[in-house]
């Protein structure tokens, strides 16, 4: 079947091209998009008819990478790719989080979108690519959908903007961000950067929204040339009567719930008990019998609709704040004794517990993708237990949810981390939600610095986070500080942002309208950057500062450098020789080689004196023995004239018999037997490398000697 090609430079230097009519074409709409050498199969199904008796969009949006798109195989027993990578669930996320607010209010058809990676040249990523084809394939379909939308990756090198940068040029770029939109708004950013003013993150949205806005346009040409019509589809209106009567018994007291400024659990109690009063009431008609969803839905709407008008018309929040008001801080460090760190950050009735541990390079994460081969140095790990809403539930692995909320305050938390050169420990961050109304991912950042300075990590800067929402009017947009869950569920916009004083380090933005202009964007910037700012000094009373020293239960390590051609010398056959070490000085004991051919050796221990006598023994081993040090070595063999004692693995000395003791030894099996502990002096490396020991040297003279040494 003949192909369609088609291509557009939405960028200086940045040209990608779609291919259409010719795979998965029982899909409702496919393409293939492509990047330099990377493609990806983008497709999307929506079923024909709405799913029964869903009240929300059922939107799945599913991002797959093949080891094969790159030549390769993939790691594991199994060879082939198993459940959803990390770096896949947060790719998905992003198509998810633009693609959404972007389908018609009351389209209630279960929607499958997938991005499945089929080439990868490494350096073109595919994220953003497949979220472009995502719109494509959707737009081009006969699927109900008010885009085209588009995204991009913005970076930043030497001052200049860099859309859609390579692998390479990222690791020059002091910005990371993607921005997802339309062609007149934003709808979604996600990204880190190097502490960058409001003024330079706004800077960056625009030019990344400059390429959106031509492949927009691009999309929207395609599909005229393409004529494809869109299927019908109205939107079920709620019966009238109904809503009148919702309204008559509930819209007068919901309305002075509202107004009281209660706390979460009282706020949710008093609404709880009215509705289950107003929907027991209709049901008694029974015209109204099998209604009991549509009734508690259009309750719902009036809750919604009268938060709002007061937050519009009174600038009054639930819980009595005005828009820019922060909920009450509380602190503290040194909570958990046998962390290396730990802190509590409670903001409002948002909590989270954060602890640190500190670990060696072999406690580093491999992650291996198409378009990454690192080694993670830093994790954060976020989890959310049902108990932090109050509600029963079960413990399960990290969900997309999780994952993203973890992600984002890694991000913005490691831009203000020493280098592994500067500290040398790698650091993992857990950060448990206790309580929850709004914005844990920002409390896990607050409380994750904290926990970071507790345990005397030298960051560079505190970091605060913030969320932020918006309520839009007919004639007015209210940006509201540290949203609340009702007003994040109630709201158009979940809006975050974290940083030090001196800037952003990570931003993230999701929208339920169809999109922000760029003057509400730098409102809320502004708005973020004055809660930041206090969020910071509340932090500060009670630390502000790392602690000068680490935890005492933080392993202990000390690092070395041997020449290259020793290496072998100290893992020995079979890894025999670096395997004793470890076992009898109670070390772990990690070798690298460094671009300069030199073995660096990595010695960690809860003791440090036992990693500075791993240390020494090394030193024995390639050679670095000193004259006149003490070694406690083993004894290997016993000879009528002495014994031959091991001091570091693979070295052996002969400790004379005149040398064991003071006083005349006529057998040596009477003091040393094989397998015996004892302390020598090295008294002499003879020619040839011999090791000339000594024990009496050690031992203090008997009593008559020493008299006979004073006299």
């Amino acid at each position: 079947m003949k192909a369609e090609f088609y291509s557009v430079e939405f960028a200086p230097g940045k040209e990608l091209s779609i291919e259409t009519q010719r795979l998965a074409k029982q899909a409702s709409g496919s393409v293939v998009i492509r990047m330099g050498d990377t493609m990806a199969l983008c497709t999307v199904v929506s079923n024909k008819e709405p799913k029964p008796g869903q009240d929300f969009f059922p939107l799945t949006v599913d991002y797959r990478e093949s080891y094969s798109a790159a030549g390769r195989f993939p790691g594991g027993f199994m060879k082939r790719e198993g459940r959803s990578s990390e770096s896949e669930i947060l790719a998905s996320r992003l198509i998810d989080r633009v693609m959404r607010p972007l389908f018609p209010k009351g389209y209630v058809n279960d929607t499958h979108v997938i991005g499945s990676v089929i080439s990868a040249d490494g350096e073109n990523q595919a994220d953003v690519l497949a979220g472009v084809g995502a719109s494509l394939a959707t737009h081009l379909s006969d699927i109900p959908f008010d885009g085209p939308m588009a995204e991009v990756r913005v970076g930043r090198i030497d001052g200049s903007f860099v859309i859609n940068p390579t692998v390479t040029e990222l690791r020059s770029s002091d910005i990371d961000i993607v921005v997802g939109g339309t062609e007149s708004s934003i709808l979604m950013i996600e990204g880190e950067m190097d502490e960058i003013s409001e003024a330079e993150m706004l800077d960056a949205i625009k030019a990344g929204h400059e390429a959106i806005v031509k492949l927009c346009q691009f999309q929207n040409e395609l599909r005229e040339k393409l004529g494809v019509e869109k299927r019908e589809f109205v939107p079920v209106e709620k019966d009238a009567t109904l809503v009148e009567k919702v309204k008559d018994a509930a819209l007068t007291k919901i309305q002075a719930i509202v107004k009281q400024g209660l706390g979460k659990e009282e706020y949710n109690g008093q609404l709880r008990e009215l509705r289950e009063e107003v929907v027991a009431t209709i049901l008694e008609d029974e015209q109204y019998a099998d209604e009991e969803k549509t009734i508690r839905g259009i309750f719902g709407d009036f809750e919604k609709e009268t938060l709002r008008q007061q937050i519009l018309v009174d600038k009054r929040r639930i819980d009595g704040r005005s828009p820019e008001d922060i909920r009450d801080i509380w602190t503290e460090v040194g909570y958990i004794p046998r962390t290396h760190g730990s802190a509590i950050f409670t903001r409002g009735e948002t909590q989270s517990l954060v602890s640190v541990t500190l670990g060696t390079k072999r406690d580093e994460q491999s992650v291996d993708t198409l378009f990454s081969d690192e080694a993670k140095k830093f994790m954060l790990h976020y989890n959310f237990p049902p108990f932090s809403t109050g509600e029963a539930g079960f413990l399960r692995g990290p969900g997309r949810r999780e994952i993203g909320h973890g992600n984002l305050a890694e991000r913005s938390l490691k831009k203000v981390l020493p280098s592994f050169e500067e500290f040398g420990y790698v650091i993992r961050v857990i950060s448990d939600i206790l309580e929850s109304n709004g914005s844990s991912s920002m409390a896990s950042v607050c409380g994750g610095s904290m926990a970071l300075m507790d345990a005397g990590v030298p960051l560079r800067a505190p970091v605060a986070g913030i969320a932020m929402g918006m309520i839009v009017g007919e004639s007015d947009t209210v940006v509201l500080s540290d949203i609340r869950g009702e007003e994040d569920f109630m709201g158009d916009m979940d809006f975050k942002t974290a940083g030090t004083e001196k800037g952003i380090t990570a931003t993230q933005m999701d929208m339920k309208v169809q999109g922000i202009s760029f003057e509400v964007l730098e409102r809320a910037l502004k708005q973020a950057h004055t809660g930041r700012l206090h969020i910071l000094s509340e932090m500060a009373k009670t630390i502000s500062q790392p602690k000068e020293s680490i935890s005492q239960y933080a392993p202990q390590f000390v690092v070395m450098e041997i020449d290259g051609d020793s290496i072998g010398a100290v893992i020995g056959p079979g890894g025999k020789v670096i395997q004793t070490l470890q076992k009898e000085t109670g070390t772990d004991i990690l070798i690298e080689e460094n671009a300069a051919g030199k073995g660096v050796i990595t010695i960690a221990s809860d003791n440090l004196e036992r990693a500075e006598d791993a240390k020494k023994r090394i030193q024995g081993i390639v050679g670095h023995l000193d004259e006149g040090a003490t070694y406690q070595g083993i004894v290997k063999g016993v000879k009528e004239y002495g014994a031959f004692v091991e001091l570091v693995p693979g070295k052996e000395g002969l400790l004379h018999i005149s040398e064991i003791a003071h006083e005349r030894i006529k057998n040596v099996e009477d003091v040393l037997k094989v397998g015996d502990q004892v302390d020598v002096k090295l008294l002499k490396i003879e020619h040839g490398g011999r090791l000339k020991l000594s024990r009496k040297a050690l031992l203090d003279p008997p009593q008559d000697q020493a008299n006979d040494s004073e006299e």
